[in-house]
């Protein structure tokens, strides 16, 4: 029987089938033409394998794919042209590689014949992806098509996750090869899941067990190795404290009595206090990065450190180990789990409340409480997280509504935060929010936003229009570049260089778009208008006039140790 004949671009098409793809983001351009004419055929009809969103812009396209891959588990993809439509996915490109976020980009390229000759929209997205991405790779000829595209889903899903880009010459679109279906399980020098070390097991085992203050700091590892309920029974059994970092806030339920609350530069008091007095430190698929442990010179000295991760480039990176637990997070909790002995450390968890409630009276209430003036970020995050029940999937953009929003949402589900860490990417948000809402269609999608983030991925709005996606944006309107603006105050002097914004009427834009509207100023107005949006099937803006001169806290000032951190200014 005589093998089927098909294009590169058909090859494409059916891989991305096999790697059970539904969901693609995209723009269109010449260097691409041949995969989205293939693609077609492929979104319609009684054939149909994908849904293609269309977005405004390339760098929304791979943001809306790290959007997809966190609120659902699977890899992103999206697929753009040669030129700036490759260069202009590099953020969300650089943006999934600090955030562990699996997704494949495809770009298109001009032909292997005309590389090197400067043709238009060429441009060497191999050279410049690299230090960006987990591989990045062209693709010069139809038949290699199967074999990139199945290596590439492998690399980005496979250990610790990240993007993967394939540049795709036009050539290699239109020529024809026998196709043959692969499968890439394994690469010879890419060791996925390190074998896990029984030695270390036992070693941190017996840490954990000789300890009288032990305490753990989870991660986005634990959700990216779905290892939630691993997570839970460990911290049981030992009965040891946990704190989250930013992004891995929803790997354990906000209400669980050993949750501590979060870590880092505004993160809770109790948990960066308590770092400075515990005698064991737990790591659990988190990286230490400064915006955690703050000036490393002052930093948990008094502990002995046990690091579970399975990335062991991370391993005495930032902070010294005592213990290094090198492994995929889901085999290495259960593994210390059976070595533990059942404890009880009551009197040490206990001493965090009074830390917890110094930073109630002195934040928290007076942030989510406020008795009189202007409305305030953390009142209005505490009412849509109060409303929607902790079921919500929150994505945030970058700034203070970001760090308001992280702080004083409610996680009771997995996977339910979805923002811009390590980048720190403004415009993140929206194009992220739709594509979860693609990678969890059956849950609400909450976007908080500032009006400077917004504005950076404005035109998504389109995007929104065309898609209905039942995104929930709350805009916390400052008319500020509000973090930029907090640290002029504090550190130069009040100097407020170009942070103020003169912003457009929301209302007219989103009626421009067709999407449902309404603007909030008081706080009489603000449970009626919550109530509204989550009502309204589909997309909603809700705009809130917040504080101008509001600040997030508590804050470790920049450069200075977590025990420095401020309750107020």
């Amino acid at each position: 029987m005589p093998k089927e004949i098909i294009t590169g671009a058909e090859a494409l098409m059916r891989a991305l089938k096999a790697e059970n793809v539904k969901t693609i983001f995209g723009y269109p351009g010449g260097a691409i033409i041949p995969v989205f004419d293939t693609l077609y055929d492929y979104t319609r009809g009684e054939n149909k394998a994908f849904d293609h969103i269309l977005v405004r812009h390339e760098q929304s396209a791979a943001h809306a794919a790290e959007g997809y891959a966190r609120a659902s588990g699977n890899v992103g993809v999206c697929i753009v042209t040669s030129g700036p439509g490759a260069t202009n996915t590099l953020t969300g490109i650089a943006d999934a590689m600090m955030d562990s976020t699996p997704i494949v980009v495809i770009a298109g390229q001009v032909g292997v014949s005309a590389l090197g000759t400067d043709a238009f929209q060429e441009v060497d997205l191999v050279g410049v992806a690299q230090p960006i991405s987990k591989w990045s790779y062209q693709i010069r000829h139809a038949e290699d098509v199967a074999w990139a595209v199945s290596r590439a889903f492998y690399i980005a899903r496979s250990g610790r996750p990240g993007p993967v880009v394939l540049d795709f010459p036009k050539n290699a679109q239109t020529e024809t090869t026998e196709y043959q279906p692969c499968c890439v399980d394994s690469i010879r020098s890419y060791i996925a899941y390190p074998a896990l070390e029984q030695d270390a097991v036992r070693q941190a085992a017996e840490l954990i067990n000789a300890a009288k203050r032990p305490m753990a700091l989870v991660g986005q590892g634990v959700e990216l190795g779905n290892a939630q309920e691993e997570l839970v029974e460990f911290l049981e059994k030992a009965d040891i404290p946990a704190a989250r970092t930013l992004l891995g806030l929803s790997a354990l339920p906000s209400n669980h009595p050993l949750n501590v609350g979060m870590l880092g530069m505004h993160g809770n008091y109790a948990p960066n206090m308590k770092e400075l007095e515990c005698d064991v430190l737990i790591a659990i698929g988190m990286r230490f990065s400064e915006r955690v442990t703050g000036n490393l010179a002052g930093y948990a000295k008094q502990a002995k450190i046990i690091h579970l991760d399975i990335d062991v480039s991370e391993i005495d990176k930032n902070v010294k180990t005592d213990v290094a637990v090198v492994a995929d997070c889901k085999v290495s909790l259960p593994a210390i789990t059976r070595l533990l002995d059942k404890n009880d450390h009551k009197e040490w968890i206990e001493s965090f409340k009074p830390l917890h409630e110094m930073e109630y009276e002195k934040v928290i209430r007076p942030a989510i409480h406020p008795t009189n003036g202007p409305l305030l970020m953390g009142e209005i995050v505490n009412a849509v997280a109060e409303a929607t029940g902790g079921e919500a999937i929150l994505v945030n953009d970058v700034g203070l509504n970001q760090m308001f929003s992280s702080r004083y949402f409610k996680y009771n589900r997995k996977r339910s935060i979805i923002s811009s860490g390590g980048l720190g990417t403004m415009g993140y948000g929206m194009p992220a929010a739709i594509g979860a809402t693609f990678g969890a269609p059956d849950r609400i999608v909450c976007m908080f936003t500032g009006d400077g983030g917004l504005q950076m991925s404005i035109q998504e709005l389109g995007t929104i229009m065309e898609q209905q996606c039942p995104v929930k944006i709350i805009l916390m309107n400052n008319n500020y570049l509000g973090n930029v603006r907090q640290w002029q105050d504090m550190f130069y002097n009040k100097r407020r260089s170009f942070t103020h914004m003169l912003n457009p009427d929301y209302g007219k834009i989103s009626a421009a778009y067709g999407i449902p509207y309404s603007f909030v100023s008081n706080r009489d107005e603000l449970e009626g208008g919550i109530e509204k949006m989550l009502a309204s099937y589909g997309p909603y803006i809700l705009e809130c006039a917040v504080k101008e001169e509001e600040n997030v806290l508590p804050m470790i000032p920049p450069g200075k140790s977590i025990g420095e951190m401020l309750l107020e200014l």
